[in-house]
């Protein structure tokens, strides 16, 4: 049976496992990044029972290319189902996004056009994956750095009709939102006013990496989402902005290089929790 995702959880990393299986931290879930576990000679199948059985987990993916033309990879998806199938996890999610053309793969996230055509386009695609896993996709929005001059519509409302069309959840990436909104030089509160929160499942917070570029003139600042620093106060104010709005929604921690020790991480998951959360100050405790 699956269990109750809730709570703040965090992304499980190769070297924050043995801690993890010693110290049995208190973390209500974690999201397994399943290209991990899908790689030959990848981390061991002992490992993955092991913290299956220990915590309610998710997966993630990152290899499936939505967005593409070619069609999808059965095989792929074969080995997403039998990994979900063998931890229990509650649900899968991907990207909104494609990273491969005609056989060629591309070592990033690139958003779509937001069009109609393109709503249409990876509908289709998301209604075959969960016609063959048998339950809801979770789609992510990711980081652009970039804006397609064709697109006719607010990113929001794409996810939002594809979400309308496909009966998928969507998983909010705030960090996501904040880059994106700051390298485009948008309100990132437009997209949470847009977006329909009856849709949204999951929530992910990370870190971006603040950057400048130098063959501009003059030099261009802009944002990575490099997950690889902590959560930007930026950030944690528009993930509070979401709480207020939304209400609790299980929310992960990503952290994926530069990774910093388990307690650094946990830190952070506790200022998700108190946001949540608040504490309650001044309150004295009668005995």
């Amino acid at each position: 049976m699956k269990r109750t995702i809730a709570g703040v959880g965090v992304g499980l990393r190769t070297p924050h496992i043995p801690d993890i299986m010693q110290q049995e931290p208190d973390i209500p879930w974690l999201e397994l990044l399943a290209d991990n576990w899908l790689t030959p000679g990848g981390l061991t199948h002992d490992y993955l029972l092991a913290i299956s059985e220990r915590y309610p987990v998710t997966l993630h993916g990152v290899g499936l290319s939505l967005g593409t033309i070619t069609p999808l990879d059965v095989n792929y998806l074969q080995r997403i189902k039998d990994l979900q199938q063998q931890t229990q996890a509650a649900w899968y999610s991907e990207h909104c996004s494609f990273s491969e053309v005609h056989g060629e793969y591309i070592p990033d996230l690139l958003p779509l056009p937001y069009t109609e055509e393109a709503i249409d386009h990876i509908s289709e695609r998301i209604l075959q994956v969960q016609d063959f896993l048998g339950q809801p996709l979770l789609l992510e929005n990711v980081s652009s750095y970039l804006e397609y001059t064709h697109s006719q519509l607010h990113e929001a409302d794409f996810l939002n009709a594809i979400a309308e069309k496909t009966d998928c959840y969507l998983l909010l990436d705030i960090n996501n939102i904040y880059v994106t909104a700051f390298n485009q030089q948008k309100d990132p509160l437009e997209f949470l006013q847009r977006i329909n929160t009856e849709r949204v499942k999951e929530i992910h917070l990370a870190g971006f990496q603040a950057c400048t570029d130098s063959n501009t003139q003059p030099p261009t600042d802009y944002l990575l989402d490099a997950h690889n620093h902590p959560i930007d106060n930026a950030v944690w104010e528009l993930y509070r902005g979401t709480v207020d709005q939304m209400g609790e929604i299980p929310t992960l921690i990503e952290w994926d290089s530069e990774l910093p020790t388990l307690d650094i991480l946990l830190a952070e998951r506790s200022k998700a929790e108190d946001i949540q959360h608040p504490p309650m100050i001044g309150q004295q405790i009668c005995r």
